[in-house]
């Protein structure tokens, strides 16, 4: 069964994306643009995968389109570089809606306030499933790779997460090691963002990475 599906995977990845579908990427996520010809060779055997094993939907009236598998695909990708990857394992489908959304939604603030209700939604990642996108975000992240924000980034980055078993904020590292510099690192960053917050000072990193370890993840993932 693995063997016949890392063939499978190696077929896909051998084969070139046509000229419209790096159009539609290069105009889209134009920082793709600046990858080395090896890593966009690299980036476009991840997409041919992911555009195979993950079921794509349009939700609230959104007609899915080959320019929004891409554009998300070549994204989600982008974390994939350079990387031993099972393409995001237990992620199944990918929704899309037009714009934010509203779900319904319970929030522990980082001062322990919790919030219940509707809430607007830009995306959501759920462990072994779904992600949901918002289109317009989508799209607002992709054209300017510096304001900080993308959701395609944040929520694929909980999906690789995941990949422990627990969304804590560790991605599968590997060696022991590898784990213990993480938690060092991210912990004492992860303090110092709680620490922003609740004295009020400026953080280049948004508050919202201070609810808890696996947000603060996604957020410096972005």
């Amino acid at each position: 069964m693995f063997g016949f599906r890392k063939r499978r995977r190696n077929r896909l990845r051998a084969q070139p994306l046509a000229e419209s579908a790096w159009a539609m990427i290069d105009r889209n996520v134009p920082y793709i643009r600046q990858l080395s010809p090896t890593d966009r060779k690299e980036l476009a055997g991840i997409v041919q995968v992911l555009l195979a094993e993950k079921y794509f939907e349009g939700c609230g009236g959104l007609e899915m389109t080959d320019e929004i598998r891409l554009t998300i695909a070549a994204q989600a990708a982008v974390l994939l570089l350079h990387r031993d990857t099972d393409y995001y394992p237990t992620l199944r489908s990918i929704l899309v809606y037009p714009a934010a959304y509203i779900a319904a939604s319970r929030l522990v603030q980082p001062d322990g306030t919790v919030i219940e209700g509707p809430q607007t939604r830009l995306g959501e990642s759920w462990f072994r499933g779904s992600i949901v996108l918002s289109w317009s975000d989508v799209m607002n992240g992709a054209r300017d790779p510096h304001d900080g924000r993308n959701v395609v980034f944040h929520e694929f980055a909980h999906q690789l997460d995941g990949e422990t078993g627990a969304m804590d904020g560790a991605p599968a590292l590997g060696a022991a090691a590898r784990y213990q510099a993480w938690a060092r690192v991210l912990g004492a960053e992860y303090t110092q963002l709680l620490a922003a917050v609740h004295t009020g000072h400026p953080s280049l990193i948004d508050r919202y990475g201070a609810t808890n370890p696996a947000e603060f993840f996604a957020v410096v993932t972005e």
